[in-house]
Parts: structure tokens; sequence; C-alpha cells
């Protein structure tokens, strides 16, 4: 299975990695960043591969896999996965929250691994 479709048809799975090896860390980053007139809040990891697998927030409703790789010819690629519904609302409603916290105030926050416990 090439990577277009390992995002395509594995987005959920891909998320609740994401989602699980995050909140496993002692404390974690939810950082803004923006690209032109886009603007976003986003979790990441890298993979031993060195490939990047980042959930993306651009609004309440707007929740997208961002998949970076490099290919054999050491070129960058990046594929952005749309998560639909049902995968957004299996994100912790907590995170959600300070994910879209993150994107309204246009400042990075850390936050505390287990700070869904509390």
């Amino acid at each position: 299975m090439n990577y277009e479709d390992m995002v395509k048809n594995q987005a959920g799975e891909m998320v609740e990695n994401l989602i699980a090896e995050t909140l496993g860390k002692k404390t974690f980053d939810i950082r803004y960043d923006y690209n032109d007139s886009e603007q976003w809040s986003v979790i990441s990891t890298h993979t031993d591969e060195d490939n990047e697998i980042s959930l993306r927030a651009y609004g309440a409703d707007d929740y997208f896999l961002y998949f970076g790789y490099y290919d054999e010819d050491d070129d960058f690629h990046e594929l952005l996965q749309q998560l639909s519904p049902e995968i957004k609302n299996s994100i912790p409603k907590p995170l959600q929250n300070a994910m879209e916290k993150v994107l309204n105030d246009e400042q990075g926050m850390r936050l505390p691994g287990n700070f869904l416990s509390k």
C-alpha cells in the first residue's frame, strides 16, 4: 500500500495512534501555524522513517490528517486528508477544545499528557 492509499483508507487509525502517542508523553505541544491566509493548530509526531504525521484543526469542523514523507529521490511530499465527521468525533473533546483555543488565540500551548484525566 502506498502512502496516498494509507492516508485515505487508514486516516482513523492513524489519528487514533497519533493521539495515543501524544497523550502518552509527559508533556506535548499544540502549535499554531499559518501559510498565507490559512491558519491551523497542530499536534504532530515523527516516525522512524522520518515521516511526519499531524492532526490539524483549521476550525471547529475542519480537521485534517497531514502526512509528510520523503520519496526514494529524497523529495519531500505532503498529503492532506480531511477527516470525516466520525473520525473528528473520535478525537477527545478536551483535545478538540484545546486545539481550537490555540487556533483562536494564535498562540501555542504545552499541556501535560494526562490532561484528559484531570
